[in-house]
This record gives structure tokens, C-alpha cells and sequence, in this order.
């Protein structure tokens, strides 16, 4: 649980009592690599810890996936647009991996919400953290070229390059898995 309790507490402080009473909400969940965690179309309410293991997001299109997100130990898992809408979503989250997370039931978390500022604060905050982090994959996306992008992530996210098909990375970069193999020649 030492990735899920350091993630709890780096979203916003929060007492050790408070901590404590989050993660007795927590629940061990262990699902296999292929496990589709969120259904695009369907409501998917809970929110997960990832504590072990490797995910990605994607959208469906007409002809293939594309990846838009991969979380890793210490993420958070959960369909936003079901979070904050109770609607289905759009995407699907699949683990790469055999994943080790910890889940919240969201009532569970919308009872803290309403009874104490401080969690209120720390489902505020969490939203906005991870809205930044959208943005910041907007822009790295619209701005920057698919080497940049490469090694960005190579930066940002070193062990997922060990850890992920080459077909998963091409998607996220928004560019084919020969491109990435010139692009990954080249920086050599």
C-alpha cells in the first residue's frame, strides 16, 4: 500500500487520522495483464490506486485504439467523465500488466466529500492536478514532434518503455509503430 498512501497523501494534506480513515475505505483488488478495469459505455463510478503494475486508456476509433494515457505505480484509474458525470464513459482502461490496486467505492468517497472540508479539498484538488496533466499531454500533443514527444517520455516515464509493447507507445505518440522505430534508431 506504499505507493496508494503516498499518491493519498501528495494530492493534499491531510491528518494522520484522516489518512487513516481514507484508507480503511480502501479495498485490495487483483486483476490479470488484459483486464479491461473502465468499458467505454458504460458508468464506471470507483476510483483505483494503481499499487503494482502498468494501464493505459484508450479510445476506440473506427479502424484501431488510441492510446492516450498509461498510468503506473502510484496513479489513479478511473473514468472521469463517469466520476464527475455518472454517465458512461468514453474510454476503456486495460491493464498491461498483473496490477495490484486499491478502490474506493464512490459513495464511500462522496460521504467523505460531504462530511469533512479536508477530503472535499483533497477530491478538488486531485481533479485539478490531473486536469493539469491533461492539459500538459494536450499541448506536448498538438506543439511538440513525435521525437519530442519521444523523448519526453523517455524522461517522464523511463521503465514504461521497458514495460509496454512498442504498438501502445506508437498510438500514445500519435504516430505509427514504423515511425517509432526510425525515431528510436535515430537516437541511438
Amino acid at each position: 500500500m506504499q505507493h496508494t498512501l503516498a499518491r493519498i497523501r501528495s494530492v493534499y494534506p491531510l491528518t494522520e487520522d484522516r489518512v487513516t480513515q481514507f484508507s480503511s475505505l480502501l479495498e485490495e483488488v487483483t486483476c490479470r495483464k488484459g483486464h479491461r478495469l473502465f468499458k467505454e459505455g458504460q458508468i464506471s463510478r470507483d476510483l483505483y490506486f494503481l499499487e503494482k503494475g502498468i494501464a493505459r486508456a484508450y479510445c476506440n476509433l473506427t479502424s484501431s485504439e488510441l492510446t492516450f494515457w498509461f498510468g503506473m505505480e502510484g496513479d489513479v484509474l478511473l473514468s472521469f467523465y463517469g466520476y464527475v458525470n455518472n454517465t458512461p464513459g468514453y474510454e476503456s482502461i486495460e491493464l498491461l500488466e498483473d496490477a495490484v490496486m486499491y478502490r474506493i467505492r464512490m459513495e464511500d468517497l462522496e460521504q467523505l466529500y460531504n462530511t469533512d472540508i479536508h477530503f472535499a479539498n483533497w477530491g478538488r484538488k486531485l481533479l485539478e492536478k490531473e486536469l493539469i496533466l491533461t492539459e500538459e499531454r494536450f499541448i506536448s500533443r498538438q506543439f511538440r514532434t513525435a521525437t519530442e514527444r519521444y523523448k519526453e517520455l523517455m524522461e517522464q516515464m523511463p521503465q514504461l518503455l521497458q514495460r509496454v509493447q512498442l504498438g501502445y507507445i506508437a498510438s500514445y505518440l500519435g504516430i505509427t509503430q514504423v515511425s517509432l522505430s526510425r525515431i528510436r534508431a535515430e537516437l541511438r
